[in-house]
């Protein structure tokens, strides 16, 4: 099932030391999963070591979540969608382990139901489709998110081009978004959130720097929690660099980028 990965993808950069200390020849990625969680010393929120167990392991009636947070077991099956969701686990451990968190204090609350809620919802967007766009913490960052959230795709993809690879960069996190980027397609778009950062950050390698954005993640996500209206739309494809033949006609399609809906006065 790896054969259709092209690692040297720029949308798997932040995953891909991982894979490649990952024995992919057998017929599970559980053992070499777990022999790298056992390596980083990776625990639940409860202090449980992390693990990665078949799906079988997961008793019936008993929600995701709730599992991985009681446990420390990670249900797994032999498929892209959680290869990547372990690939994510061994990556931004504390972020996942934060968001386990929340959405097991939730399940024990108000139970599994029939909505998950939007406190479970956020954290379930975010996990399965989330993107993390660092930016240098200036006047020129600022412009570019703002550039962003009110969807002038032109003026941030365009006008502000230059700025990605030195003053911005973005590093996927959903598990869902990686598996769809295998075969990818112009219209995937990600719930991006934004990180500021100072010049100290782009002086760091990258194994630096994915330590920082999980550091500096957990921490807004425990003073802030999570909610929907944190999220902003990003057409990964239209990221300057991410795809070929990036000209007028292919940001003119508003199809994907789209003009942001006017609310009513």
């Amino acid at each position: 099932m790896f054969a259709d990965i092209d690692w040297s993808r720029p949308w798997f950069a932040s995953v891909r030391d991982v894979a490649s200390r990952s024995d992919l020849s057998g017929s599970s990625v559980i053992d070499t999963f777990c022999a790298q969680a056992s390596a980083l010393g990776l625990r639940n929120h409860l202090g449980l070591p992390l693990s990665f167990v078949p799906q079988a392991a997961l008793p019936e009636g008993t929600a995701y979540e709730e599992f991985i947070g009681a446990t420390g077991g990670v249900p797994t099956r032999d498929n892209l969608h959680d290869f990547f969701n372990g690939l994510i686990w061994l990556t931004f451990p504390h972020v996942k382990r934060q968001l386990n968190a929340l959405q097991a204090a939730q399940i024990a609350r108000d139970g599994v139901g029939k909505s998950r809620g939007p406190a479970r919802d956020a954290a379930t967007i975010y996990d399965e489709n989330s993107a993390l766009l660092v930016v240098r913490d200036n006047a020129d960052g600022a412009a570019l998110v703002d550039a962003l959230r009110n969807h002038r795709w032109r003026e941030a993809f365009v006008e502000r081009r230059a700025m990605f690879g030195t003053d911005a960069e973005v590093w996927l996190f959903g598990h869902a978004l990686m598996e769809k980027l295998v075969a990818p397609y112009k219209a995937i778009t990600a719930h991006t959130r934004v990180l500021l950062a100072d010049d100290r950050y782009f002086a760091l390698d990258p194994v630096a720097r994915r330590a920082w954005i999980d550091e500096r993640e957990t921490r807004l996500l425990e003073q802030e929690g999570l909610s929907n209206a944190g999220f902003t739309p990003l057409p990964v494809l239209g990221i300057p660099g991410w795809w070929p033949q990036q000209d007028d006609d292919f940001y003119n399609d508003a199809a994907v980028f789209r003009p942001k809906r006017m609310t009513a006065a």
